[in-house]
C-alpha cells in the first residue's frame, strides 16, 4: 500500500459525509450530469448490449492470454523506439519513474489523469526529490491545490462547487489581479487554462495514464475532454505512459469497440473530445512528439487476481458508470471509501490490493440493488464479487463476533424449517404488539446498527412464509 488508507474508518468517513450538507448538495448534480446522459446516449444505439457483450469477451480473452499480449507488446512499443518498465509495486514503479525523470534533468513534470499515478503516490514521491509535479485535468488541478484525493475515477472534483473552486484560485493564484472577475464557470475554466499552459511549456517530463494498450501495434490511448493530455504528451521531451497490466487490448479492432461502449458509460458521449493513440517517440519527419517514450506497466497485486474469483475485477475500463448509479456513492460520495477507488468498483478493487482487513467495510456497504453490474459496459458482476469478499471477510473472522454470532442463530434455525416458521410467527406476532402504537421501534434489543442510524418499522400482518402458503392454497383451489 502506497498510499495512506481511511478505509478501515469507512462509518466514520460516511457519517461525516452524511452531515456535510455541502457535499450532500453537490452529489445531487451526479444524475443530472452522469445518469441522465448515459440512458440517453445508449437508448441511441440499438446495438449497445451487443457491443457490452463484445467488449466483456475482448477482456475476458485478453485475461486468459495475458503473458502473451504484454510480451507482444512489449515488443511493439521496443521496435518504435519505446523502452517498456516492469513493476512489481508501487515502490518500483515510483522508482523508475524517478530515475526517468533524474535522467531527463526534469525539474517539472506535468501530468494527465491517471488513477494508477494516484494509487503509486507518485505526485509525494516526485515532491520528495525535488521535482514539482502539476496536474493538468482542471479536476484534478483543483484537488491538488486542496491537497486531496480524487472523489470520482472520472470527475475528480466533482464533490466541489464553483465558490470553493474560486477561493482556491484566489488563494493560490496570487499573481493575478485579485478585483478579477471569477463568478462565472467559463471565467474559472479560462484562469486554469493561462495558469497551466505556462507548465506546460515548460514541463521537462510529462506523465499520462492509458485507458488502453494495443498489444498489436504497442500504442498507447487516452480518452479526454480537455487536451491536456495531448500537451502534456507532445511538448515535453520525455513522455512516460504509467498503467496497470491488465489495460490490454489485442488489436486495434478491439480498442475501437470497447471505445463505442466507454464514454456512453461514462459521460454521456458517443465519443470523448480527444481520443489519442500514441506509438513510440518522435520519428524523422514527425512535426511534434517527445524524444524519449517510456512505459511504467504496474501489477501491484493483479497478476494475483488471475484465475480466481476476483479475475473479472480486471475487465474494469475506469468508465465510472457504477459509483454514477450507485445509491451508497450518491449518499457519502467518493472520499468516505478512504482510497483511491470509489464505488463498488472500489469496494471490490481496495480490498484487493490494500488487503480486506483494512477494507473489510466497503463490500459490506452496498445495497446489493444490482445497479452498478446492470450498467457496467464489460459486464462485471460487481454484487457477486463483494459477496466474495463478506465470504472472505467471514471466514477470516474478521466480522464483528456478535455478526458471526447472530449468522450462527440464523443458521440454526434455517436448517430447522419448522422450528424457523415457528420462531418467526411468534416474534412477528410479538413484534407487532410492541409496536401498534408508533408503527416503528426506536430501539431494539441485538438490532442497535439499525435503530442506532434509523428507526426499525413494526411488522404487520403475518410473516412472508405464512403468506406464501396462504396464496399459494388459494390459487391452487
Amino acid at each position: 500500500m502506497s498510499v495512506h488508507s481511511t478505509s478501515p474508518d469507512f462509518k466514520k468517513n460516511a457519517a461525516r459525509a452524511l452531515g456535510d450538507a455541502q457535499l450532500q448538495k453537490a452529489l445531487g448534480n451526479v444524475k443530472q450530469g452522469f445518469i441522465d446522459k448515459r440512458e440517453k446516449a445508449t437508448q441511441k444505439l440499438p446495438e449497445f448490449e451487443a457491443l457490452r457483450d463484445s467488449a466483456r469477451d475482448i477482456k475476458n480473452h485478453t485475461l486468459q492470454h495475458l503473458d502473451l499480449y504484454l510480451e507482444a507488446y512489449e515488443q511493439k512499443v521496443r521496435a518504435s523506439g519505446g523502452h517498456v518498465h516492469f513493476a512489481r509495486h508501487a515502490e518500483e514503479a515510483r522508482d523508475i519513474i524517478l530515475s526517468i525523470c533524474k535522467e531527463a534533468g526534469a525539474r517539472t513534470v506535468t501530468k494527465g489523469k491517471s488513477m494508477i499515478a494516484e494509487e503509486i503516490g507518485i505526485n509525494e514521491h516526485l515532491e520528495t526529490h525535488g521535482i514539482t509535479p502539476v496536474e493538468t485535468d482542471l479536476g484534478e488541478y483543483i484537488i491538488q491545490l486542496r491537497h486531496e484525493m480524487p472523489s470520482h475515477i472520472i470527475a475528480p472534483a466533482v464533490h466541489l462547487n464553483a465558490t470553493q473552486v474560486e477561493q482556491d484560485f484566489r488563494r493560490v493564484h496570487t499573481h493575478l489581479d485579485a478585483k478579477r472577475d471569477l463568478s462565472e464557470p467559463v471565467q474559472l475554466l479560462t484562469e486554469a487554462r493561462g495558469v497551466l499552459r505556462e507548465r506546460f511549456l515548460a514541463a521537462d517530463v510529462g506523465i499520462t495514464g492509458a485507458n488502453f494498450l494495443v498489444a498489436e501495434t504497442g500504442t498507447s490511448v487516452i480518452v479526454t475532454n480537455e487536451g491536456n493530455g495531448d500537451l502534456t504528451q507532445i511538448l515535453p521531451k520525455t513522455h512516460i505512459v504509467l498503467a496497470s497490466i491488465e489495460k490490454l487490448v489485442p488489436t486495434l479492432e478491439d480498442v475501437s469497440q470497447i471505445l463505442r461502449v466507454l464514454a456512453r458509460s461514462a459521460t454521456g458521449q458517443e465519443i470523448s473530445v480527444y481520443t489519442t493513440f500514441s506509438t513510440g517517440p518522435r520519428h524523422l519527419g514527425d512535426s511534434d512528439g517527445p524524444e524519449n517514450y517510456h512505459v511504467v506497466l504496474l501489477d501491484n497485486g493483479r497478476s494475483a487476481m488471475l484465475g480466481t474469483s476476483f479475475e473479472e475485477m480486471l475487465r474494469c475500463i475506469r468508465c465510472g458508470a457504477c459509483m454514477n448509479h450507485c445509491p451508497v456513492y450518491h449518499a457519502v460520495g467518493g472520499h468516505a471509501y478512504g482510497w483511491v477507488y470509489p464505488g463498488p468498483m472500489g469496494a471490490v478493487l481496495t480490498p484487493t490490493l490494500i488487503g480486506i482487513d483494512q477494507a473489510g467495510h466497503l463490500p459490506n456497504a452496498s445495497t446489493f440493488c444490482g445497479r452498478c453490474e446492470s450498467v457496467c459496459p464489460v459486464k462485471i458482476p460487481l454484487p457477486k464479487l463483494m459477496r466474495h469478499w463478506r465470504e472472505r471477510e467471514f471466514e477470516r473472522h474478521l466480522t464483528p463476533a456478535t455478526v458471526r454470532s447472530g449468522l450462527g442463530l440464523w443458521g440454526f434455525f434455517a436448517k430447522r424449517p419448522a422450528l424457523y416458521r415457528l420462531a418467526t410467527g411468534i416474534a412477528i406476532r410479538a413484534m407487532g404488539f410492541a409496536g401498534r402504537r408508533k408503527g416503528r421501534f426506536q430501539w431494539l434489543p441485538l438490532a442497535g446498527g439499525w435503530t442506532r442510524n434509523r428507526d426499525l418499522p413494526a411488522p404487520q400482518g403475518e410473516t412472508f412464509q405464512a403468506r406464501w402458503r396462504r396464496e399459494h392454497k388459494r390459487r391452487a383451489a
